[in-house]
């Protein structure tokens, strides 16, 4: 079997991270499609918040097109791919989706993880930054900020789109044990072990 490409895919607060780390913990490979972003972000010595990171998303993609983060992740994940499956967390365009659907056909997998708006930006905003998530992957949002960002994903980036288009979609709706239990299925579905 060809090694896989699995992309996650969901709303901020979905539960993104929670995949990713579990498929990691199996021995997946990791890349973050918004590291790009992020790494921007502390660069320009800004804060790690929705309204700094939106300019510069759009920047990167009026540069390099809707696919940017795709196409600037490509070299990180051929290498990955080189040494076992990979994980993606965070496809976020549908540009995105088609780039990598063509490239890797069979071999690309998307998941989406659901969880209801409400659920989501409670999660949110009872995050706390730690200190070491030197990556920013767990940040905190308000209410206001988490709503703005899923209007501004879903009509500027078409972040539905490879949501819809999902192979698998894990409802995270209860706790972390049942979100593992549906990836421990998707993988049994996808003949890895």
């Amino acid at each position: 079997m060809e090694n896989k490409i699995i992309c996650v895919s969901g709303l901020t607060g979905s539960g993104k991270s929670v995949v990713s780390d579990w498929l990691v913990n199996k021995g997946f490979g990791f890349f973050r499609f918004g590291q790009i972003t992020l790494d921007i972000v502390k660069e320009r010595g800004l804060a790690p918040t929705e309204e700094n990171e939106r300019p510069i998303r759009e920047e990167v993609r009026k540069k390099h097109g809707m696919g940017a983060y795709a196409i600037l992740n490509m070299p990180k994940i051929e290498m990955l791919l080189k040494e076992g499956h990979v994980v993606g967390d965070g496809l976020y365009s549908w540009a995105e989706y088609k780039i990598l659907k063509e490239k890797y056909g069979d071999r690309f997998v998307m998941i989406s993880v659901y969880a209801p708006p409400k659920m989501r930006y409670e999660r949110l905003s009872s995050r706390e930054l730690k200190s070491e998530d030197t990556e920013l992957r767990n940040r905190p949002a308000t209410w206001t900020q988490a709503e703005a960002r899923d209007y501004a994903e879903i009509e500027n980036i078409e972040k539905a789109g490879p949501i819809a288009m999902a192979d698998h979609t894990i409802m995270n709706v209860t706790d972390i044990a049942s979100v593992h239990k549906q990836c421990e299925d998707i993988l049994n579905d996808l003949g890895i072990q």
